[in-house]
């Protein structure tokens, strides 16, 4: 969430900022300020009063001591209305502040100065495009008859076992999908990263630490019995290694990767866009972290990029790479590029990474500090990217590497699936 002090120091920047998301949070942040104000008026008013009370304790006691009891106890009158005053003070303070916290965890983060101003995907901005779109033969078929054809991915049989959104992979499918994890962890820890298995179930403090709550509750599954969420990210259980925690200059950047199943209830979702792999309840991805000082996060912001993008290139994915405009980011982000590759049967970008700078959104939330040199302390920033997610990486693959004899797998997965070729 957004630092209470900025708004305090900076009401109009952070409304502009926020305009940015095409978002008029005039309202909201005077309001934060204005409550803010009262608090800190009720609190030094509390303050004052306790000094008043330990001043008129201290005359009660010298009083008693000197045998003036009339002129004590004329004075623990003031002290016991000063006290009832106090308990008031003390609830009305509390009530503020609550309301001044519940107000700013309802904002969104404030973009980026370079991210641009926009509603929708339409004002996002298009950076790069690498590679060129895949000369396939007439009648090329999309993935998911290809995934029928082959008989390495069964929607079919996911749906009686689950329901829609949860496929069952087969043969070579599933071998590619262990391929895909072990190529993405192999790489990232050969750019620095620390390989780690978090848990697949998170609690709401997690959930709230980094932005899903109470914004995405809609999108979460949840077991009420024990109050645990599904995670749909590792980013939500390995960014929380860090809450509550200081950490050393010396530490840091922490960089972390991990693969985890995800899970997404998309409600809403429908249409022809959704269609197989396109958007699931359930998938695979591997997720790069990092924790950061802030100097330093938009250079790790391009390096992380940078790291994404090789994967595709790896791959031999057509891709491109878009800066989302403020209204399209997640709401804890400061700034997120998007990586899409071009389906070929489908003739449509997917969506297959985002990479964020989340500022201090989320260490605000997390509590998440670092020591400096000076031995002050003061928040990290943290990043996340998908590096990358599995589905709509399949979906490409098949698509765009098929040919008459089967589906070519690419030279850097061979290794791991031992054959090279799907037929």
């Amino acid at each position: 969430m957004i630092q209470l002090s900025y708004i305090r120091s900076a009401p109009e920047e952070v409304i502009a900022r926020l305009g940015i998301r095409g978002i008029d949070a005039a309202e909201l942040v005077n309001k934060i300020v204005d409550t803010d104000r009262e608090a800190r008026s009720k609190r030094s008013e509390m303050e004052q009063l306790q000094a008043r009370g330990n001043a008129l304790a201290k005359q009660v006691g010298d009083l008693m001591r000197s045998g003036k009891a009339d002129e004590a106890n004329s004075l623990k009158q003031e002290t016991g209305l000063i006290k009832e005053t106090l308990k008031q003070l003390e609830t009305r303070v509390a009530e503020l502040e609550t309301e001044v916290r519940e107000l700013i965890v309802s904002l969104p983060n404030t973009p980026n100065q370079s991210v641009p101003h926009g509603k929708t995907a339409d004002d996002n901005k298009t950076i790069l495009e690498w590679g060129s779109k895949p000369n396939l033969r007439e009648n090329a078929l999309p993935h998911w008859e290809l995934a029928a054809k082959y008989d390495i991915i069964d929607f079919e049989l996911g749906v009686k076992i689950t329901g829609a959104g949860f496929p069952v992979y087969k043969g070579k499918g599933a071998t590619l999908q262990r391929a895909l994890i072990n190529f993405f962890l192999t790489e990232a820890i050969k750019s620095g990263y620390t390989e780690v298995q978090p848990p697949i179930l998170v609690n709401a403090d997690s959930g709230f630490g980094t932005g899903q709550l109470p914004d995405k509750e809609g999108q979460m599954y949840f077991v009420p019995e024990d109050g645990l969420y599904l995670i749909p990210t590792a980013e939500v259980p390995i960014t929380n290694f860090y809450r509550e925690v200081i950490l050393e200059e010396n530490q840091l950047p922490v960089k972390n990767a991990g693969y985890t199943p995800c899970f997404r209830r998309e409600a809403g979702s429908y249409g022809a866009h959704v269609r197989g792999l396109n958007r699931l309840h359930q998938f695979d991805k591997v997720e790069i972290v990092q924790v950061v000082k802030p100097e330093t996060s938009y250079q790790v912001l391009e390096e992380m990029s940078l790291h994404v993008q090789g994967l595709l290139q790896k791959l031999g994915l057509h891709y491109r790479v878009l800066l989302l405009c403020g209204g399209d980011m997640g709401m804890a982000s400061a700034k997120t590029y998007d990586m899409e590759v071009w389906s070929g049967a489908q003739q449509r970008w997917l969506e297959c990474s985002s990479v964020s700078n989340f500022e201090t959104y989320q260490t605000n939330r997390l509590k998440c500090r670092y020591r400096n040199a000076q031995g002050k302390t003061e928040l990290a920033h943290t990043l996340n990217g998908s590096a990358l997610a599995l589905p709509r990486i399949v979906a490409a693959l098949l698509e765009n590497n098929q040919s008459e004899n089967g589906i070519v797998v690419p030279e850097v997965l061979r290794q791991w699936t031992g054959f090279d070729l799907i037929n």
